[in-house]
């Protein structure tokens, strides 16, 4: 991979995405995108792995862009920059949104600009208690470039989100669990290791289930009601056939825990 940013996975299903240049708040650089890439490509493949955590070391989760080299770019045009964001950046979030199985942000520390969007691409978020979180693109006079202003509406609502698209100020951690932004708040020390919990027990769970859960639900915002209907109707049929169902009913009838085996 790369220096910069650190990819594990466990015994236990378990892929830990760390970004390493905690010098410089764990700001983007091209041999970090790339190598989250190829990470983020691995976790949507492999069978080795069926939940993601996104982390950052030191004292913050990501900074977004490195805002210094912003104006070492020379003169580019309209068509440049929208090329650049386009078929760089803008990968991130495809990547992000590819992955089927579930991806959690463990949010160590400052999640700001495009960091924070980061955050946002993940369906679940814990927060150390240190944490915090800024739309600040608006600081330096820009808008969302990584698809805060897609995706933070539909966390915590327009309101909330145009507040703080608008003001790029800070929202605690406490403040991000009160309106949704996060699920959990917990002592530093801790983020990590429930991270790890949590995500290990999806990891156990029933995979194929696991999968078609997100589907539905992220399809389902497209969708009507009808059309919902319809698709998780095809799940229903496809899991009733699956081994893990098989066994968890078993299971079931003899009390006995499942063991699930991901098909």
């Amino acid at each position: 991979m790369s220096e910069e940013l650190l990819f594990e996975v466990g015994d236990d299903k378990v892929a830990v995405i760390t970004l390493n240049r905690p010098d410089k708040r764990n700001a983007f650089t091209q041999e970090m995108i790339d190598a989250w890439l190829d990470a983020l490509e691995e976790c949507r493949t492999s069978d080795a792995i069926n939940a993601v955590i996104v982390t950052g070391t030191g004292s913050a989760f990501c900074s977004g862009g490195d805002v210094r080299n912003m104006g070492e770019r020379g003169e580019q045009t309209p068509l440049m920059e929208k090329d650049r964001l386009w078929q760089n950046l803008h990968r991130l979030p495809r990547a992000f949104a590819a992955i089927d199985k579930p991806v959690i942000a463990a949010v160590n520390g400052a999640a700001t600009g495009a960091g924070m969007d980061i955050a946002l691409m993940a369906d679940i978020r814990f927060a150390g208690q240190s944490a915090r979180f800024a739309e600040s693109y608006v600081k330096v006079g820009l808008v969302p470039g990584e698809g805060g202003a897609w995706y933070l509406p539909r966390i915590v609502g327009v309101g909330r989100a145009l507040e703080m698209l608008w003001t790029g100020d800070f929202v605690s951690a406490e403040e991000a669990e009160r309106i949704g932004l996060v699920n959990k708040v917990l002592p530093d020390d801790e983020l990590m290791s429930h991270s790890r919990i949590f995500a290990a027990r999806l990891a156990a769970g029933p995979a194929v289930a696991i999968r078609l859960d997100k589907r539905a639900v992220y399809q389902g915002l497209r969708m009507d009601l009808e059309s919902a209907l319809d698709m998780v109707s095809s799940h229903i049929a496809v899991v009733r056939n699956t081994e893990d169902y098989k066994n968890a009913i078993a299971a079931f009838r003899e009390k006995k825990t499942p063991i699930f085996e991901g098909r």
